[in-house]
């Protein structure tokens, strides 16, 4: 059973790992709440895992240690479990699903772990922990579906109360529900009248449908930038959880997600991986009833794969309107492109890539098409380029 001595308990435990995480101000996110962020991105291990991991280690008998650990993840859950088993001398075997971001791979492997890649995504993983553990006698470390774990992530809602007393509202991700498990359990039994909503991907919400359809469903499969928190099916206790201490479940899109991405970056140097970024994107994208509100956003992680973080800002300079792509009809005589340049320039859009085309096939012989990629101010400024290029008689195609 969980209880909120076992949660004060694993607190006192994971002094000897963990770091205390800031709280940090952040008025922009939303103008009409008093927001602020945990930062578990700057967690060790980069993720508040390590702490339900560690705490799980913890309360393994000599004999659990002795056959060694398996367990699953998408990748962050993996780094926890391997540090703690280093810390305590255990040998631990990691099944990741085979799409897991490489820095997320690399770090585990660095922390001494045996990896085990399988084909396909976290639910997969976790098949193959299980298969693992029976045939190789292996004690299994739960990502999310575990009293003992949860109780580690609960210890966050303990810090949230000394950080601000007086917090309205908790927005948290939800994957398979570990984390919003422990530290809505931690803060309604502490103080019943703060709210506490979970966040999805809108490509994974898998305890969104449970919840709603009062039965844990399994998706037929996920798809979403947020790779932290794309899993297919809740656990059983997590659902419970989620049922009766959770108040609200919203989802936001992958390009709300690279939204929020882009602006932590921009506005608060830190770096959240998608999982991490849901609950910025509920709140800058006003998903939750928070006018008003004192708002704390946990941004879990921040072990986003570099190599994707590129797309990542390109789709969230999209979405806030700060880059657009314009396509131009044209007569292909001289002066054409200066004409347009002069437009764009004097409005202040900046060009970063530009290409000609001749006319195909079929059209106008004497046509060309000019497509633009423009650094933008925000939507209002792509309409005044856009109007602008209108009113001097120049055809936009959609």
């Amino acid at each position: 059973m969980l209880t909120l001595d076992k949660v004060y308990h694993a607190a006192f435990k994971l002094k000897e790992v963990i770091r205390p995480t800031d709280l940090i101000h952040a008025p922009k996110i939303n103008g009409d709440a008093d927001v602020y962020l945990k930062t578990e991105n700057l967690q060790i291990t980069g993720s508040f895992k390590v702490r339900g991991a560690y705490y799980k280690m913890s309360c393994l008998t000599d004999e659990e240690k002795k056959r060694g650990v398996v367990a699953c993840s998408a990748g962050n859950h993996a780094q926890g479990v391997a540090l703690a088993a280093q810390r305590s001398g255990i040998k631990s075997v990691i099944c990741l699903p085979d799409g897991a971001p490489i820095s997320k791979v690399e770090a585990t492997k660095s922390y001494g772990a045996e990896i085990c890649l399988v084909e396909g995504v976290y639910d997969d993983a976790y098949n193959k922990a299980l298969e693992l553990r029976d045939s190789e006698g292996y004690t299994f470390i739960h990502p999310f579906d575990d009293e003992d774990v949860i109780a580690g992530q609960g210890t966050i809602g303990l810090e949230l109360l000394d950080q601000l007393p007086d917090v309205d509202a908790v927005v948290v991700p939800i994957g398979g529900g570990g984390l919003i498990s422990g530290v809505a359990y931690t803060l309604k039994t502490l103080k019943p009248d703060i709210k506490v909503y979970g966040v999805q991907a809108s490509g994974a919400p898998s305890m969104l449908t449970s919840v709603k359809d009062g039965m844990i469903e399994m998706l037929d499969g996920v798809s979403t930038i947020a790779d932290g928190i794309a899993v297919k099916e809740p656990g059983k206790n997590t659902f419970e959880y989620c049922r009766k201490y959770v108040d609200d479940i919203v989802t936001v899109t992958d390009d709300e997600i690279s939204t929020a991405i882009l602006t932590l970056i921009e506005q608060h140097k830190l770096i959240a991986e998608g999982a991490g970024a849901v609950p910025v994107a509920a709140v800058m994208f006003d998903k939750l009833p928070i006018k008003g509100k004192k708002v704390i956003c946990l941004i879990s992680g921040g072990n986003i794969d570099v190599t994707i973080l590129s797309r990542v800002i390109r789709r969230g300079l999209l979405k806030s309107g700060r880059s657009y792509q314009v396509n131009i009809a044209l007569i292909d005589k001289p002066g054409q492109l200066k004409g347009v340049s002069q437009i764009i320039a004097d409005l202040g859009g900046n060009v970063t890539s530009i290409h000609h085309e001749r006319s195909s096939e079929g059209s106008d012989v004497n046509g060309c098409y000019l497509r633009i990629v423009l650094e933008t101010r925000n939507f209002e400024h792509i309409k005044q380029i856009k109007d602008a290029l209108t009113d001097a008689g120049y055809r936009i195609e959609q």
